[in-house]
């Protein structure tokens, strides 16, 4: 989205300053939302010796001033432990510029240490802090080339150089800049392009208020744009306010007004565009002017420490969290924490990070790139974290808009459900709010449920899909027993469920390599024979185009073969995300999308009916979440196959994928919640039925998604298995008893129903789970 602005810079000296903050704001709000983001961490001021004297600047001292030039091993991890019991994840490495180059103590010291420069210490105590800490340093070491930037990036998530200012003026006898040869315009931008070159997530900015014109600001603005248009590699821009500060040769120079931050912010949000984070530290402003930087174009409040002062303005303490929060919400903005990796580049890391970082980072971030700091994960049994159900955000009644459309029956687009699912603090709960609303005008408010068995059959499978845990890959022994039931004892499982009072036993499994298209055409037979009457609900897409396949059959004329078989429905299962960017990470040698969606076609045309699922929350994004929603609601406006939708949050313990580090750890609970509820939005009128998971989402979890548009629970599942092997707790049955419990919770009750959804008088048997 480009603006007038970013065309014609010079405009913004002309426009009122009020046009700028609304035309700003909207921008902001458009690629950001509500959301505002702040970094937990804390500071290690590795070095204050420098070799320049900028005439602002408390952050330098001299040897003499210092008790030692470096802080020691033993000194950084003992500020980094401190940050770490604090709940901090960045640690943030401020330091001179190359001190060694004008002071023989910092040359001494160096060589006491063993190292021949301070950037080669600086690498040692970064990976020392990421390797025993855990904490993702962040580096402002200067004015460096690009073989420096390499050198460091192994051990950093990001790295940083305010440009300050593009004015040669200012390093003029006279000028703040003046006798520091780092604070050179051209050095300093050359700096910032080499990080570019070496692929390092960079944050930079300008500081207002040092004698610069708006002019020259603006120039400074223009040069960062263009160089992130080059290289992409700006994951933020600050623009901070000149403080004066006693002792400095700068104490009594005049600071910027209020309006005029605003003015600059504003001008750096309508040149560096939409998508660019905007920084303004929260500490160099009063509270009750804070919400005025978030409506000029902010969204980020840069590193905030819960236990070091800030080294470069130790006047100014930090705001205090809740505070901070307070003061963001005045604004119609939600607080969230970030990393030191901004969240844009945290969802590209093969490209912006080292693989030994990028395992870190992606284990702990959600589909935007921010980090999940809740503590739930599908499959955990953990407690079920608090969801802010009051209020309103800048952007609710656009939500509120789009949330209509759906009520009324309307196809969303992708960016209306991509919308849907970035929302955040009071958002959600109106989001919910609304699929619940929905849910009790489409389906009433029983709360329904299958009594079934789960038959899996064997867990060797050719397959090599990235998230399952359950397959074994071949017949040796990996990560437990490899399995294949004989016939009998599949027929012995299902007549027992239906003795215990099943009504569905549900058959799937691995692609076992000696299986072919009869294969499951005689375990059909075994389970029709053992089970006359219990409703057969069987086979993944998978499963059936490698049956049709072997036999060299067309889908149609297989499909019909497995019906007169004794197939009722069919799983929607082995969709996991309906999306061939996904899948060619995911399960690369599966199904394509097109495949999976045909064979549903297929079935619903030859009369059997089939469920359609999601599985979400590893390499993917919300547009593939919205893309997947999409596809589903068309083929089901196509053949009206669908009997429901069933989201499965992905369970990362034991998952190949997620153990290799290449795999997010699940979803939040927000994006959880979120996608029963705006499943519920999207597939309406189309899909009337939303299941929750018990086995993935826990008891909590579903309590939470009855409330938030589900109606369903799923089956009863003696005998579950494959979430268990991913390394759920979530247990292996759920009975009647359990089921009206979780129902309860939510304020409804249950009704037994058959796999198509027909009303059931009696209910399993008090015993069924024993």
């Amino acid at each position: 989205m480009s603006t007038v602005f970013e065309l014609d810079p010079s405009a913004l000296t002309v426009t009122p300053l009020a046009d700028l903050l609304a035309a700003s704001e909207n921008l902001t709000l458009s690629s950001f939302g509500p959301v505002v983001t702040y970094s937990r961490k804390v500071f290690i001021p590795l070095t204050k010796l420098c070799r320049d004297v900028c005439h602002y600047c408390t952050f330098a001292a001299t040897p003499a001033k210092l008790g030692s030039a470096f802080l020691s091993r033993d000194e950084v991890l003992a500020i980094a432990h401190t940050g770490v019991a604090a709940g901090c994840r960045e640690a943030l490495f401020t330091l001179g510029d190359r001190p060694e180059a004008r002071y023989g103590a910092a040359r001494h010291a160096l060589r006491s240490l063993g190292h021949p420069t301070t950037l080669s210490y600086l690498r040692e105590m970064a990976r020392t802090v990421c390797e025993e800490t855990g904490l993702l340093p962040h580096l402002n070491a200067g004015v460096m080339d690009k073989a420096d930037y390499i050198a460091l990036r192994p051990v950093s998530a990001s790295m940083g150089l305010m440009l300050e200012t593009a004015s040669d003026r200012l390093s003029q006898r006279g000028g703040p800049h003046f006798g520091s040869p780092d604070k050179l315009p051209a050095r300093r931008l050359a700096s910032i392009e080499a990080a570019g070159l070496a692929r390092v997530p960079f944050t930079t900015g300008v500081l207002i208020g040092i004698g610069e014109t708006r002019a020259e600001r603006i120039d400074a603005l223009v040069a960062i744009r263009d160089l992130h248009r080059r290289h992409g590699h700006i994951q933020e821009v600050i623009v901070q306010n000149f403080r004066a500060k006693p002792g400095t040769r700068m104490a009594h120079h005049s600071e910027p007004s209020l309006d005029e931050h605003l003015w600059t912010i504003a001008a750096a949000r309508l040149i560096l565009g939409p998508e660019m984070a905007i920084q303004a530290p929260p500490n160099l402003h009063r509270p009750d002017e804070l919400p005025a930087l978030l409506r000029a174009g902010v969204n980020d409040w840069g590193g905030v420490s819960p236990v070091t002062q800030d080294h470069v303005n130790p006047e100014r303490p930090w705001p205090h969290l809740d505070a901070l929060a307070h003061a963001t919400a005045e604004a119609g903005r939600v607080l969230r924490e970030r990393l030191a990796i901004g969240p844009a580049f945290a969802r590209r890391l093969d490209e912006w990070t080292e693989p030994a970082l990028a395992k870190v980072v992606r284990r702990s971030v959600d589909a935007r790139g921010l980090p999940v700091v809740d503590g739930w994960r599908a499959g955990s049994g953990g407690a079920v974290p608090h969801i802010r159900t009051s209020g309103d955000s800048a952007i609710s009644a656009e939500i509120a808009r789009i949330v209509e459309r759906a009520r009324t029956g309307d196809r969303l687009d992708e960016a209306w459900i991509v919308r849907l699912f970035e929302v955040d603090g009071p958002d959600v709960a109106l989001i919910a709010d609304a699929a619940d609303a929905l849910r009790r005008e489409v389906v009433g408010e029983a709360v329904s449920f299958v009594v079934n068995r789960n038959i899996n059959y064997t867990n060797i499978c050719l397959f090599k899909c990235g998230f399952c845990a359950f397959s074994k890959g071949s017949t040796r022994e990996m990560r437990g027993r490899a399995y294949r039931l004989d016939l009998g004892e599949v027929g012995r499982r299902a007549a027992e469920a239906a003795e215990r009072g099943a009504t569905e036993v549900c058959l799937q499994g691995g692609i076992h390599p000696d299986y072919d298209g009869n294969t499951y055409l005689d375990v059909l037979r075994a389970v029709r024979e053992a089970a006359p009457s219990i409703h057969i609900h069987a086979f993944s897409p998978l499963e059936v185009t490698h049956g049709a396949s072997t036999l060299g059959l067309p889908l149609e004329d297989y499909l019909i073969r497995l019906k007169c078989a004794g197939l009722s429905t069919l799983p929607g299962t082995a969709a996991e995300i309906l999306d061939d960017e996904v899948r060619a990470i995911l399960c690369p040698d599966k199904l394509s999308t097109d495949e999976w969606l045909e064979v549903m076609r297929t079935a619903h045309r030859a009369g059997l009916r089939s469920t359609a699922t999601i599985m979400f929350g590893h390499v993917d994004g919300y547009e593939h979440w919205a893309r997947h929603l999409l596809r589903v609601r068309d083929l089901q406006a196509e053949t009206g196959g669908f009997t429901e939708f069933v989201p499965l949050p992905f369970v990362h313990m034991e998952a190949p994928i997620w153990r290799k580090g290449n795999a997010r750890s699940g979803p939040s609970f927000r994006e959880a919640l979120l996608m029963h509820a705006v499943a519920r939005l999207a597939l309406h009128p189309l899909i009337p039925n939303i299941q929750a998971s018990w086995v993935k989402l826990g008891s909590g979890g579903v309590v939470a998604a009855l409330r938030a548009g589900a109606n369903d629970l799923g089956g009863t599942l003696m005998d579950e298995s494959i979430t268990r092997a991913a390394g759920g707790r979530n247990g292996q049955l759920c009975d009647s008893r359990s089921m009206a419990e979780l129902a309860a919770e939510a304020g409804r009750t249950t009704r037994q129903r058959t796999t198509l959804y027909q009303p059931i008088t009696r209910l399993e048997p008090a015993d069924a789970g024993e």
